[in-house]
């Protein structure tokens, strides 16, 4: 028998690698079962390996999960029963030399193969892009996507979400990323707008977007996402109207789309402001102005609208706070008052309406002004371990902290130093543009 040379017994390693894994796959809609152990020794030769060799078997291991992910979605039967062989070989691998921020991309695309499966028997349960177990933070994905190498997603729908008298529109919209682009609650998308910019002809830089959805999407089939975007323009007083040279590029961009659009995306990006779901009676105190409501509406669909573990097992008060013009300008108040009704013990709500309310002082009533009311109760929920999150235009937090920084005093508290002891506890999240 002929000799077989070190690059041949490589190869032959990986073409295992992907026929096992493919097969084990196929296994959960085929008569005959391959199991699991089998796929996990073929996935874990990849540990073996070093260099330039490592790198390339942690590819394979990132189309092979692109394929499983095909096939389950084609098949919407239960999940391939080399879905956790998989996820159990990529610890295997990770812990061969403790490469782990290489590993981290594999286990991501990996991860995001489970996009559109639902478990035999689970009803409407949204449980198949879970981490194991559903808290652990180790494996959300981080700049998947780049500027130079973009996601291509496509516009489902694009709807206006504010009445006609709210002071600019604010849109909706629906992205079908097909299950390759997964992301977590909190984190954000990277869009690039089409065309260059006129000063210079180079392409527009890329501007970022809460996620206004949970990592299942508003379909619930984990192959969406959503934002929350509001329109720029520029009130000309010479002209008397909007001055179109000065709009907002972007979300101009965004707010025109139609069914069908293109668009290109990075990232996702940041983990400021994931939930910290290991304590399911965790806190969670949510203030937001305008568009910054996205990240929260993602927080409230994964705990109170979808049948997820984290909402299952949830004990804690979430607490949101939003702040906008008037009521034509709410969003998504159906959702929060849905979720009011079926978990009053767990969600609870409140609005400041600076052209309809009026704070304690008799002036217009801004978000720092709401939080002020109940600024005992957020105090001493804050003391026990509760998180805050800020989300919003950057020039809301001087009056926020501002604010604080005054009842802190009157509470006899050093206000640098307090906060330093949120932040330091990581129960401090802001997320501002």
């Amino acid at each position: 028998m002929a000799l077989v040379n070190k690059k041949e017994t490589y190869t032959m390693k990986l073409q295992l690698v992907s026929v096992l894994a493919l097969a084990a796959s196929a296994a959960a809609f085929a008569p005959q079962q391959i199991s699991r152990s089998h796929a996990t020794t073929a996935l874990s030769m990849a540990a073996e390996e070093k260099g330039s060799k490592r790198k390339a078997a942690v590819k394979v291991l990132g189309r092979v999960a692109g394929a499983l992910g095909t096939i389950a979605v084609a098949t919407a039967g239960a999940p391939p029963p080399a879905f956790a062989a998989a996820k159990k070989a990529v610890k295997v691998v990770e812990t061969a030399d403790n490469t782990k921020k290489m590993i981290g991309i594999g286990a991501g695309v990996i991860a995001g193969a489970a996009v559109g499966i639902k478990l035999a028997g689970g009803g409407n349960k949204q449980n198949f892009l879970e981490a194991e177990p559903y808290w652990d933070q180790s494996t959300v994905p981080v700049n998947v996507y780049k500027n130079k190498a973009p996601f291509t997603g496509k516009v489902v729908s694009t709807k206006r979400i504010v009445g006609p008298k709210a002071t600019g529109e604010t849109c909706h919209i629906i992205i079908d990323h097909k299950g390759d682009f997964p992301y977590w609650e909190g984190q954000s998308w990277g869009v690039i707008p089409p065309g260059v910019r006129e000063k210079d002809g180079k392409p527009h830089s890329v501007r970022l977007y809460s996620i206004a959805s949970s990592r299942y999407g508003d379909d619930m089939t984990g192959n969406t996402g959503s934002l929350c975007v509001r329109r720029a323009t520029y009130w000309c007083p010479d002209l008397k109207a909007d001055d179109p040279a000065k709009k907002g590029i972007c979300s101009n961009f965004l707010c025109d789309t139609k069914p069908g659009d293109d668009v290109q995306m990075t990232g996702p990006a940041g983990k400021v402001m994931l939930m910290p779901e290991e304590d399911p009676s965790t806190d969670y105190i949510m203030v937001a102005t305008g568009t910054g409501i996205a990240p929260y509406r993602g927080f409230v669909r994964r705990l109170f609208t979808e049948k997820t573990p984290a909402g299952e097992a949830y004990k804690g008060q979430a607490w949101l706070f939003l702040g906008v013009a008037n009521s034509d300008a709410l969003l998504y108040d159906d959702e929060w008052q849905e979720a009011k009704k079926n978990y009053p013990d767990n969600f609870r709500l409140d609005y400041a309406l600076s052209r309809e309310q009026t704070n304690t002082k008799g002036g217009k009533m801004y978000i720092q002004d709401k939080v002020e009311e109940y600024a005992d109760e957020v105090f001493e929920k804050l003391e026990n371990g509760a998180h805050i999150y800020f989300c919003g235009l950057k020039g809301m937090m001087p009056g926020i902290q501002g604010m604080l920084k005054g009842v802190a005093e009157k509470k006899g508290l050093d206000y640098d130093a307090w906060l330093k002891g949120l932040k330091g506890k990581k129960q401090w999240h802001v997320e501002v543009y």
